[in-house]
Parts: C-alpha cells; sequence; structure tokens
C-alpha cells in the first residue's frame, strides 16, 4: 500500500436518478426512483429525497412505492447514462492511463501512473478539479475519495457523499477503520459477517485485534490472512485499467410463474438472442452455453453445454440452449430464465455455424411468435428494463405502452416525457433539461402524432461547459396541472438503477455546492 494519497475513487452521485432529475426540471428536489417495471421490480437508484423516506437501492419496488407513494418512478435510460458515463471516464483517463471502471457511474484511478506529485496537496487539487469538470461537462455531481490504497479510497468517496472531497492522509488508516463494522472491508459478505459475529467479532478494530491466527481459523489461510492485512489497513490491489469479462448473458424474471412448456422455450430462444447481441456488441465469442433457471420455490438450477469452438453465432447457442431447457422439469413453475456464453474468446469457430444449419428456420419462427404474442416478461435488473425501452424506441411501430420516463416527442409540442399511461390514454410532459417545467397533456395512446424519441443531452448543445440551469425545480406547470410525482399513478410504473449518492438536484439540505471536506 502506499502512503500517500495517489489512488482516487470516484462515485457519480445517485447516478440515474441524478441524470432524471438533470433532465426533467419539474423533478429537481422532489423524490425519484428509477428501477424494474413490475410486481417483482427492484430500485436500482433513489434520489437523496426518496432516501428520506427509507427507499435504497435493491429494494422491492412494492415496498419502496409504499414508503414514498408520491414519488417519480421511471424506467431506466440506458443510452443516456452510457453517454453521460463516457464524457466522464474521458474525463478520468486524462488524469492517468490506469483508470478502472467497477460501473457505469464509478471508478478507481491511480494518480501517480498519470504523473501526479505523491503529495495530499497535489491530490486535493486533483480531486477539486476532477469534480469541477465533472460538473461543467455533465451537469452532475460525483464524489471522491484519495489514499493510498483502493479500499481506503473507497470509504472515502462514500464519506464524502453527496459532491464531496475525502482525502485520507497517511497514518490515520487504522484509527479510521477501527470503529466501523466489519462489513466495510471488502470480501466481507453476510456469510463472512456471520462467521465472525458468532465469534464476537463485529468491528474492525476487533478484526485486528483477535489477530491473523483467529482469522484463519474461522475463515480460512486466503481469507484470513486478507481480511487481517484490510483491517490493518493495508491494501496491495493495485488498479487494473483493463478487466476482462468472463461471461456474457442475458435473464428475465417475470411477473408471474410461468408454466407454459412452450413459453419456457420461446423465452429461452429470445435471451439467447439477447445475450449473442451482447456478445457481439463486445467484440467477443464463447464456447461454453449457460442456461439458468429459478423455479417457484426458488431454488436456482444451472445447465451448461461446452461446443468444440468459441463461436457468436444466434443458431449455435440457441440450438444448445433449447438442447438444455429440454433437459429441465419446468411444469411447477418458473420465475427466472438466462442464458450466458462463457469461455470467452477473440474469434469464432467458423466450423461450428453448420451445426446450427437446421434449427436457424425453427428458431427464427420460434422467436417471431413470441415477438407476436405480446407479453414480454417483467425484467428483474436494470438492464433488462433499458433494453426494453431501447428496443420500443428504436423499432418502426408504436411500443405497446408508454413506459414512465420514456423519451417523447410531439408534432406539435416538441420533446417531452411521459409520466403515466393507462386506460388508452398516455400523460406527457412537455419540458427540455435547460428549460423551466413544462405542461402537461394527455393523448391517446395511438395517436399518430406522438412518436418515441432518443435522449436529450442534459446540457443545451450550444450553451458551452457550464451545469445545467436548475429553474424553479419542483414548481407546478405553468397551466396548474398536478404535480408529476403525484400523476405518476396512473398507468404502469417502472423502476431500476445503481446505488448512488447525492442526485443533481441534492437531497434535503445538501445542495450540489456542499463544501469540500478531508480527513486528516
Amino acid at each position: 500500500m502506499r502512503g500517500a494519497p495517489t489512488i482516487l475513487h470516484l462515485d457519480m452521485d445517485a447516478f440515474y436518478a441524478s441524470a432524471e432529475q438533470a433532465a426533467k426540471p419539474s423533478l429537481r428536489g422532489k423524490p425519484v426512483i428509477v428501477g424494474g417495471l413490475g410486481p417483482r421490480g427492484v430500485v436500482a437508484t433513489a434520489s437523496y429525497e426518496a432516501r428520506v423516506f427509507g427507499v435504497h437501492s435493491a429494494m422491492a419496488m412494492a415496498q419502496a412505492r409504499r414508503l414514498c407513494p408520491n414519488a417519480a418512478f421511471l424506467i431506466p435510460r440506458f443510452a443516456l447514462y452510457r453517454k453521460v458515463s463516457d464524457s466522464v471516464m474521458r474525463l478520468l483517463h486524462t488524469l492517468s492511463p490506469l483508470v478502472e471502471p467497477l460501473s457505469l457511474d464509478e471508478a478507481f484511478v491511480d494518480l501517480e501512473a498519470g504523473g501526479t506529485e505523491a503529495t495530499v496537496e497535489a491530490a486535493r487539487a486533483v480531486g477539486e478539479r476532477l469534480r469541477t469538470d465533472i460538473r461543467a461537462v455533465t451537469g452532475l455531481t460525483g464524489s471522491v475519495g484519495l489514499a493510498g490504497s483502493k479500499m481506503l479510497a473507497k470509504i472515502g468517496s462514500e464519506q464524502a457523499k453527496p459532491d464531496g472531497l475525502v482525502i485520507i492522509e497517511p497514518g490515520t488508516e487504522r484509527d479510521l477503520l477501527g470503529p466501523m463494522s466489519v462489513r466495510t472491508l471488502p470480501g466481507v459478505g453476510p456469510a463472512t459477517a456471520e462467521t465472525l459475529r458468532r465469534a464476537g467479532i463485529h468491528t474492525v478494530a476487533e478484526t485486528r485485534e483477535a489477530g491473523e491466527a483467529e482469522l484463519v481459523r474461522l475463515l480460512g489461510r486466503a481469507h484470513g490472512t486478507s481480511l487481517f492485512l484490510m483491517a490493518e489497513g493495508r491494501d496491495e490491489r493495485p488498479v487494473v485499467a483493463e478487466r476482462d469479462a468472463k461471461s456474457i448473458s442475458a435473464e428475465d424474471t417475470f411477473d408471474v410463474d410461468v408454466t407454459d412448456r412452450t413459453r419456457v422455450q420461446l423465452e429461452i430462444a429470445r435471451l439467447a438472442d439477447r445475450c449473442v447481441r451482447r456478445l457481439r456488441e463486445a467484440g467477443r465469442s464463447g464456447r461454453t452455453v449457460v442456461i439458468k433457471v429459478r423455479r417457484y420455490d426458488f431454488s436456482t438450477l444451472t445447465r451448461s453445454e461446452t461446443l468444440r469452438g468459441p463461436t457468436d453465432d444466434p443458431g449455435v447457442v440457441r440450438e444448445a440452449a433449447a438442447r438444455l431447457i429440454d433437459s429441465v422439469d419446468t411444469t411447477a413453475g418458473v420465475r427466472l430464465l438466462g442464458v450466458g456464453v462463457s469461455g470467452l474468446a477473440d474469434y469464432t469457430q467458423e466450423d461450428l455455424f453448420a451445426q446450427a444449419a437446421q434449427a436457424a428456420q425453427a428458431a427464427q419462427a420460434a422467436h417471431e411468435a413470441l415477438e407476436g404474442a405480446g407479453h414480454p416478461p417483467g425484467p428483474e435488473r436494470p438492464e433488462a428494463v433499458g433494453e426494453r425501452a431501447e428496443e420500443a424506441s428504436e423499432g418502426a411501430g408504436k411500443p405497446r405502452h408508454w413506459l414512465p420516463g420514456t423519451d417523447v416527442r410531439h408534432t406539435e409540442y416538441g420533446a417531452g416525457w411521459v409520466q403515466g399511461s393507462g386506460v388508452g390514454r398516455v400523460t406527457v410532459r412537455f419540458e427540455e433539461p435547460w428549460s423551466r417545467p413544462g405542461r402537461v397533456r394527455t393523448f391517446a395512446v395511438d395517436d399518430p402524432a406522438l412518436e418515441p424519441s432518443e435522449p436529450l443531452p442534459l446540457l443545451r448543445p450550444d450553451a458551452g461547459p457550464g451545469p445545467a440551469p436548475q429553474g424553479e425545480a419542483a414548481d407546478p406547470s405553468p397551466d396548474g396541472t398536478a404535480d408529476p410525482a403525484e400523476s405518476m399513478g396512473q398507468g404502469p410504473r417502472e423502476a431500476e438503477g445503481p446505488d448512488g449518492s447525492a442526485g443533481a438536484g441534492g437531497g434535503p439540505g445538501q445542495g450540489p455546492g456542499q463544501p469540500v471536506t478531508s480527513r486528516p
């Protein structure tokens, strides 16, 4: 572990919810919850205004609605989040060639590899400049932790939230970590924490006092030794610029358990196609096809088949997945299905394509039958919701449902977003990220003047650098219509996204201009 604070950890504040508040002036200062649609949806991100009510990421959406019924519940818009993330990652790469992205909104940076002087003052200057640049380029805020190791830098960014900067200086690590829960340490999950609790170990200080020998006895040599070093404040893990994926997969959770065998087969074919699409987007191929089945009683099983060589052919993957699902009894009901490919490579084995020649036509027919069925399952993960929304906007026809948060454009009223829909009607608020809160209007769901559209940028394209204007956040619309959070109750609602911190509008008492703090 290096003594000087040369490892930087950036965590964008409540990223998905912040982006939605920045994009929708009428939601600034309001509780916003982004996550999955349907009774089995999961909260991905909640704005600070929603967290006051106890809403947090990974919470069941049904519970979030009970805790904060007046929040705006929105689908994730991954096309927008990826664009913002790309801008942030470009800023990080100006600091160092060693950038390790963990997700769309989180990354480590090795400042020493970028030539930053190994001093507290130099690290602070870089961190403050980064926060300023992120606001100027995206209009959003991020929290920065600086320390001599990845573990401590991440702890620093957690303490800095929202919109702050914390430096953990050399020599202060043990005192800082001592009173923290043992769950703070990397690699300590529920099972490890329970083992330590039974031994009377609850905090990092107690972990350290137990000693390496006792931890090895409780957890095994590798885990026990690693945990002792972490408790001492020592973390030797380097920042790794390229993290190679081990597998690529796609899965869906269903609102109602699926018992029909034909439906299961059709879903497996659709998931195989989606998995291959992701595989090709990553420029990869794979040789092991895996299916995942979670049954009605929550028991989960996997089946796999290894091919003669790596492939990215959808017919081959569909055929293998179909063989695997045929070996699983699904008659009692299935709540989740998934298809994945592992054993990744950067090339394909051409002679494998012949395997799929006969199956391709049947699989394509099955896929088309599913598309015509008109009952896509409710997604469990944020990515699944985003794909569904993106596919709707890319399709030539109207989406079957106007999902809350979806971008639309009307030939007369311009750009807007869906607040809710139901009973053949769709309610749209017409506003842009740089405008005042806009008017709400209602249309028939099949109104030919209303079309899905691409997300608008968070900053006005011709405005140059600088944060998006905040306007009168959360004011009622000029026409006196209901508040967006209140009108979200009509029709289908959805949500999902990563855990973040302060939103673009900030939480109660937490404005974007919160002063930078340092930890001695």
